[in-house]
């Protein structure tokens, strides 16, 4: 999870992901003309995500195109989510006896 956390903190990856997660799947190229971000720096970020595991990426011919994982970053939603349980309520609950 922390991986997966440490992808997400970076302000460009999370508009990156923003974006993928509008569309079905898309080049490096549309996110650079959609973010006004350099070519160089996109790669980059998509490659953190790609390495996390929150984005797919698929060769073909000349061009990748790459989709946000769905399964991926539900799973890490509901890791998070169980996290933040267990750390929020377990105070109240054993304050309560």
């Amino acid at each position: 999870m922390a991986g997966r956390l440490g992808a997400l903190s970076h302000p460009a990856r999370i508009a990156i992901l923003q974006h993928l997660a509008g569309v079905e799947a898309c080049c490096c190229k549309e996110v650079v003309q959609q973010l006004d971000l350099a070519q160089s720096t996109v790669s980059q970020h998509l490659k953190v995500l790609v390495d996390a595991g929150l984005v797919r990426h698929t060769p073909e011919s000349r061009r990748s195109r790459y989709e946000v994982d769905r399964k991926e970053l539900a799973a890490l939603g509901a890791s998070l989510n169980g996290l933040l349980v267990t750390c929020c309520t377990a105070p109240e609950a054993a304050s309560a006896d």
